[in-house]
């Protein structure tokens, strides 16, 4: 098994990508700790992976809250000693909206604001926790919206070039420190 031994803390665990990948991660050896706003939905995958003898555990983490997002990251260092994998698969709403001509300006700003402070701060908290082991590598899903224009996408494609952008920032400075920051 590939991730034995390892611990990965996948956010937005709850979404169909997050459970794949959390599924993934626990099928290779990984105890997975599954974040999102969802408890049920949460522990409807920690159920599923433990029945296929996986090790999972849910926590409700709204991934907006500074303090909510290092506590936890925090606590999977305390109970697992340490944090080797961090996988982001937060949704940002509604991908489709109207010609930017109608948009109101808060519909527009809204996957934006989303989007960089939700990868900014778990990237954060979790990088904080690698950096100590001097290992570990933080994954992030965007989308094709980053680099190809489509029509009525509004701020969800400006979003994903952002949190690519972000992710570039990432890499440069956590790599010197032993984590791999991937896209």
């Amino acid at each position: 098994m590939l991730l034995e031994n390892k611990n990965a803390v996948v956010y937005g665990a709850g979404g169909a990508i997050g459970a794949a990948v959390a599924g993934g991660f626990a099928r290779e050896g990984a105890r997975v700790f599954l974040a999102g706003r969802t408890r049920a939905t949460l522990d409807k995958v920690a159920s599923e992976i433990s029945a296929l003898g996986g090790i999972a555990e849910a926590a409700e983490v709204d991934a907006l809250d500074e303090g909510m997002v290092e506590e936890h990251a925090a606590a999977i260092t305390r109970k697992a000693g340490g944090l080797d994998i961090s996988f982001n698969a937060i949704s940002h709403g509604d991908v489709h909206g109207s010609p930017l001509l109608e948009m109101p300006f808060e519909d527009f700003a809204r996957p934006i604001s989303t989007a960089v402070r939700s990868k900014f701060l778990t990237s954060r908290a979790a990088a904080r926790q690698m950096a100590t082991r001097g290992s570990g590598i933080i994954m992030t899903i965007t989308a094709t919206t980053a680099r190809q224009a489509l029509p009525e996408v509004g701020g969800t494609g400006v979003a994903f070039d952002a949190v690519e952008s972000l992710c570039r920032q990432w890499a440069c400075e956590l790599g010197p420190l032993g984590i791999r920051v991937v896209w």
